[in-house]
């Protein structure tokens, strides 16, 4: 979950010190190999039984024209708990978002950071009355798990022409959540363990903070998953990536 510092170019670390003054908070993370995955699990007390089961699609062309264009469109099943859908546009420059937007509950900024880099981004979340469920068997539209706001955020940045309901269905992706509070760290940490149907997996740990406390709590983090064995310097697969270009594939396979 950290970004060590020491891992960000000169001009990196100037970047992120001038964003860090700019956005709602941060997000720390990491992923970790697969063939570690069962083994960090139980070094960090992980008990998959308590885990929240979740699926996760996204909504694109099998070209990934809405990734290309910076546009992240996503929907999410909970077996406890509202459906929700969010619509990300990353990145983004904080400054050059409109004030009334900003000031929209519905809308956050965020830094999302991994060892070596980061990316900066906004999104429109909607949580309630959605039935993802429904769109994902073809009996509604995708539109219909989007609010207005969203599909207005969504129309403002996509390439235009493409219309929330001529998008392909990526997924959905089965993933089991955890959320603790180890008893040697002072931040809750997320677990999410993303299963492909191909049997490839990925874990990925997490923390949020506020933006004045993102070096401590990468310190921090950096500390607490070095005591466990954690590598906080491999290479990094981030899970949305992973996802999208491998539904992408097995559009195209399909001739769709």
């Amino acid at each position: 979950m950290p970004v060590p510092p020491p891992s960000l170019t000169p001009e990196q670390l100037v970047e992120l010190l001038a964003l860090l003054k700019k956005v709602d908070s941060v997000e720390l993370k990491l992923t970790v190999p697969a063939d570690a995955g069962r083994r960090i699990m139980d070094n960090l007390g992980i008990d998959p039984l308590e885990a929240q089961i979740r699926q996760v699609v996204f909504f694109d062309t099998p070209d990934l024209t809405l990734d290309k264009a910076g546009v992240v469109v996503r929907a999410r099943r909970l077996a406890v708990g509202a459906d929700d859908s969010t619509v990300k546009l990353r990145p983004v420059e904080p400054e050059n978002l409109p004030p009334e937007l900003r000031k929209n509950p519905s809308f956050g900024v965020e830094v999302d950071a991994i060892p070596g880099g980061f990316v900066c981004s906004g999104s429109m979340k909607a949580v309630g009355a959605l039935d993802v469920r429904s769109t994902l068997h073809g009996d509604k539209p995708i539109k219909k798990l989007f609010s207005k706001e969203q599909r207005q955020f969504y129309a403002e940045h996509a390439p235009k022409g493409l219309d929330l309901n001529d998008l392909s269905i990526l997924g959905p992706i089965n993933v089991f959540k955890l959320k603790w509070k180890p008893e040697d760290f002072p931040r809750k940490v997320v677990g999410e363990l993303w299963n492909y149907p191909d049997g490839s997996r990925i874990l990925e740990l997490s923390t949020k903070c506020l933006p004045a406390d993102a070096f401590q709590a990468a310190a921090e983090g950096r500390a607490f998953l070095s005591s466990k064995g954690v590598e906080t310097g491999g290479a990094q697969s981030t899970k949305t990536r992973v996802a999208l270009e491998f539904f992408a594939n097995e559009l195209k396979s399909l001739g769709q």
